[in-house]
């Protein structure tokens, strides 16, 4: 239940991050210092607003994201993962068998007689 919630949670967050970010003015941030430094109180306090929305709805995403993970319930984490550990095994399984043998063997060279060197 905590889980599903979380979730629903952190997806209103992202599209609310996503609004905030395409509501900002491109010459917001560092580069406003250096720009338009003529702006209208109204205008920069919502700048300044929009800003910090966009940090709280990353950390929200972010602590959201962790809770989740702590709420999952464990059973279902556990027989997921043995049923994606033995669908691998039998993949690998299956594809060793149609190979024939799992290591490719390499002929080692004779060892090498002592020959004279030519006069």
């Amino acid at each position: 239940m905590l889980y599903t919630f979380c979730i629903v949670l952190v997806l209103i967050a992202s599209v609310l991050l996503i609004l905030a970010v395409l509501v900002q003015s491109p010459k917001s941030g560092m580069a406003a210092n250096f720009g338009a430094s003529n702006q209208v109180i109204g205008v920069r306090q919502t700048t300044d607003f929009l800003e910090k929305f966009t940090w709280a709805m990353a950390a929200a995403i972010l602590v959201l994201s962790l809770l989740a993970t702590i709420a999952m319930d464990r059973e279902k984490v556990a027989e997921s993962n043995a049923a994606s550990i033995s669908h691998d095994v039998e993949a690998l399984t299956e594809k060793v068998a149609g190979e024939g043998e799992a290591v490719p063997q390499v002929e080692m060279p004779a060892a090498a007689t002592e020959e004279t060197p030519a006069q």
